[in-house]
């Protein structure tokens, strides 16, 4: 199963990680490990994410908590490949637009 993030989430993940590497750069760094750690596990098992009924065009985005982080993805169930895309992440206390 292949996995790629999207611009925009690469762009999250280094946005929470220079957030807390101003006052935390170990935490950080731990942080952005656990994070792309739950993403690996979307190989194995690629349905464990919540089902996201809300957002629009919603049909396959799925929400993966970790810690108190929010992975929002896509499964792409193609022909030859299956593709997990990562759209998202979030902080649990950030607002999330166009949710």
């Amino acid at each position: 199963m292949k996995l790629e993030y999207t611009p925009q989430a690469i762009n999250d993940l280094k946005r929470l990680h220079d957030f807390v590497a101003g006052k935390h750069p170990l935490a950080a760094r731990r942080i952005a490990l656990e994070i792309r750690e739950a993403a690996e596990k979307l190989r194995t098992f690629p349905l464990i994410g919540l089902p996201v009924a809300r957002a629009q065009g919603s049909e396959g985005i799925r929400d993966l908590y970790s810690g108190q982080y929010m992975l929002r993805y896509r499964l792409d169930r193609q022909m030859s490949s299956d593709v997990i895309q990562i759209l998202r992440i979030w902080h649990g206390r950030e607002h999330k637009p166009g949710l």
